[in-house]
């Protein structure tokens, strides 16, 4: 499998230092996000995004995936339809961004019944946030074929699509491949095991995110350095093996350290470097 690790995890610093640090620190890729930096916001034209891959290019980085910073704030299940539609348009200005960076897959919110850290005063019924859901993601998969860059539906503390079967039985009746799972490992534990998202999703997974989670915080402070909580990565490695996937683990580090935040990212490429076998 390929190693990368997400923009999020970084300290505060250029397109190009943060790019420069994953390289140093032995990544192959970095995923980035809209609207983390000023140099690729949702407005960046299409030359401005040329010259972050040259970045990436001239480091010999591999930009396979893209994010964006609005995706809690924007979202396809809110109750406010002009939201809805930006929340559209935000996603399509993803696949075309993705397209110039060279990515194959975008990172989005599949929608949000509540979230406890983001706008805790929505909710939206689950029925609902399925019905919109699904039509948006109806809409947006014809855009996703035609720039062949696929969009990965997140596992995410949205309450909604709570489990793997559920994921799966979604995935397939929108019935594209270029529409499935953005696997988030770390996510998955508070309330499930990532094995059976694995087994269960299958060929349906697009790309990873790694994190770690101490199942006995309960809370978005349990989240840790990779190896220091409750995933069985061993039985996680086995069971994409079993799977045959062989593509990019990106290393999503929320929160970053209080002081010398830089280490992060180096420890987090040596627990990598350990979890794929690499040494």
């Amino acid at each position: 499998m390929k190693k990368g690790i997400n923009v999020w995890s970084f300290p505060q610093g250029s397109i190009k230092d943060n790019l420069t640090l994953a390289k140093k620190a032995g990544f192959e890729g970095v995923e980035l996000s809209l609207g983390n930096s000023p140099e690729l916001t949702l407005s960046s034209t299409e030359a401005e995004i040329k010259e972050v891959k040259k970045i990436a290019d001239d480091l010999n980085l591999s930009l396979y995936s893209l994010c964006c910073d609005s995706c809690w704030d924007l979202r396809v299940s809110d109750d406010d339809e002009k939201t809805r539609e930006q929340a559209k348009d935000m996603i399509k200005r993803q696949l075309s961004a993705a397209k110039v960076l060279g990515a194959d897959t975008i990172l989005v919110i599949p929608g949000v019944v509540n979230a406890c850290f983001s706008h805790p005063e929505k909710k939206v019924a689950y029925d609902v946030v399925y019905e919109r859901s699904f039509k948006a993601f109806s809409e947006l998969k014809t855009y996703a074929e035609d720039l062949g860059v696929s969009i990965g539906l997140e596992n995410v503390w949205n309450k909604f699509l709570l489990s793997p079967m559920e994921m799966r039985d979604f995935i397939d009746k929108l019935g594209s491949n270029y529409i499935g799972s953005y696997l988030d490992i770390g996510n998955t534990l508070r309330i499930s095991y990532p094995e059976d998202w694995i087994r269960i999703l299958g060929k349906r997974i697009k790309k990873v995110h790694f994190k770690d989670y101490r199942t006995e915080v309960g809370s978005l402070a349990g989240f840790v350095d990779l190896l220091a909580g409750d995933v069985n990565y061993p039985e996680v490695i086995k069971a994409f093996s079993e799977v045959g996937y062989d593509g990019w683990v990106t290393a999503e580090m929320i929160p970053n350290y209080k002081y010398h935040t830089e280490q992060i990212i180096y420890n987090t490429s040596n627990s990598m470097d350990k979890i794929l076998g690499k040494f």
